[in-house]
């Protein structure tokens, strides 16, 4: 498998692009706007078409450059079945694989940053069956998760996130890597560590909001800083309605 993250440090932001060289398909997670020439000549460098471009939830911080890289390379634009958005889309399903020649994609819906929120597992076939890494969105984060206002009712989806983290999550192996779509910098969430990448088990182990009872995670998850000054209008853009 070929594993390549795109870090933005100024605004805590991440994307990936990862997938199978042997058959030449790979997929882009998270594209940002301005790095659509990057994924495409990277991907060509390694003699890879990008079949799939998948956001794991409707971003409300970033303008996201996925429908229209997938436009650019005629792969599929993804998000999760129960997105609300006024633009074409593939629907991904809970449990759902996505095949990428020798390396393959387990989607797990993990509602509670946002309905529609996904996680991202993957397998290295030619490594062997047990999964590689998560791509956890603005589910989990390094030392955090993800903030759970930004659609509305942030009681409700604090709580929806609390059962996503603990039962799609936390069940996962304990070696898997983690790699979430923002670290230290993002408003996408409270106490994200500056590190980009970690494993369940040390979230397991250092992550303070893992370790609170339902009740107390859910209250301390609501008090959150305000909302993002432009997160109306990027969510318009994502959502196609501007």
């Amino acid at each position: 498998m070929i594993f390549r993250p795109y870090y933005h440090f100024e605004t805590g932001c991440a994307a990936y692009l990862f997938g199978c060289p042997t058959m030449g398909k790979c997929a882009v997670v998270d594209a940002h706007e301005e790095e659509a020439d990057a994924y495409v000549e990277f991907a060509a460098k390694k003699v890879m078409a990008i079949t799939h471009v998948i956001d794991t939830h409707v971003h409300a911080d970033h303008r996201s450059g996925g429908p229209a890289l997938a436009r650019r390379v005629g792969a599929r634009y993804c998000l999760h079945e129960s997105a609300r958005v006024a633009l074409p889309f593939e629907p991904l399903r809970d449990k759902q694989e996505i095949e990428l020649g020798n390396t393959r994609i387990k989607v797990l819906h993990t509602p509670g940053h946002t309905p529609e929120s996904v996680c991202l597992v993957a397998t290295d076939l030619r490594r062997g069956a047990d999964p590689w890494f998560v791509l956890t969105g603005d589910t989990l984060f390094v030392g955090a998760v993800g903030r759970p206002d930004l659609p509305g009712q942030a009681r409700e989806n604090a709580a929806q996130l609390y059962d996503s983290v603990r039962e799609k999550l936390l069940t996962l192996p304990d070696d898997l890597e983690v790699y979430p779509g923002h670290f230290l910098g993002s408003g996408c969430g409270v106490g994200m560590s500056g590190k980009p990448s970690s494993t369940i088990a040390f979230e397991k182990r250092w992550n303070r909001m893992l370790s609170l009872p339902r009740d107390q995670f859910i209250e301390a998850l609501i008090e959150v800083p305000a909302k993002p000054s432009e997160h109306e209008r990027i969510l318009a853009f994502n959502q196609g309605r501007a």
